[in-house]
C-alpha cells in the first residue's frame, strides 16, 4: 500500500514540476521599450521611425540606448506616441492591439486618463511611449 501511494505522490510531483520553459516575448510583434509620464512633447503626434538617421536619434536617448541593437535597425520599426501636454498627472499612452495583415502592421492605441476625483498630482506631464515593431512593414496608427 505504501508503494502505491509513494507511486502516486512521485506521478504527482513529476506531473506538476514537468512543464516546458516558457520563452519571452522575441517572436511578438512589438515590444514597449519605454512609457514615461513625463518628457514627451507638448504637441498630441505619433511618428513612425523607420530610417537608419531617426533610429539613431533613439539609440543616444539615455533611456533607450541599451534596449536598440544594432540589428533592429534592418529588422524593426519604432513609433514615438506623444500624448501632448497635460494639465495633471496620471496619463498614459500604450498600444491596446497590433495585428500584423499581409501588406501593413495596424496598431490600435489606448489613451489612460486618471479617473475623476482620483489624486493625481497638479502638475502639467507629457506622457509619451516609445514602441519596437518587430516588422518593417507599413505601419497604421488608429
Amino acid at each position: 500500500m505504501k508503494k502505491i501511494v509513494l507511486f502516486f505522490v512521485t506521478l504527482l510531483l513529476v506531473s506538476c514540476g514537468a512543464s516546458s520553459p516558457k520563452k519571452s516575448d522575441s517572436n511578438s510583434l512589438y515590444e514597449v521599450l519605454t512609457n514615461q509620464a513625463d518628457g514627451g512633447a507638448s504637441i498630441r503626434f505619433f511618428e513612425i521611425l523607420s530610417d537608419e538617421k531617426e533610429i539613431a536619434m533613439l539609440q543616444n536617448d539615455e533611456k533607450l540606448k541599451n534596449k536598440i541593437k544594432p540589428n533592429d535597425i534592418q529588422t524593426s520599426n519604432f513609433i514615438v506616441l506623444n500624448m501632448g501636454e497635460k494639465t495633471s498627472g496620471g496619463y498614459k499612452i500604450s498600444i491596446e492591439s497590433a495585428v500584423e495583415t499581409d501588406k501593413n502592421i495596424i496598431i490600435t492605441l489606448k489613451e489612460t486618463a486618471p479617473e475623476s476625483g482620483s489624486n493625481a498630482s497638479q502638475e502639467i506631464t507629457t506622457p509619451y511611449c516609445v514602441v519596437k515593431i518587430n516588422s518593417k512593414k507599413e505601419i497604421i496608427i488608429k
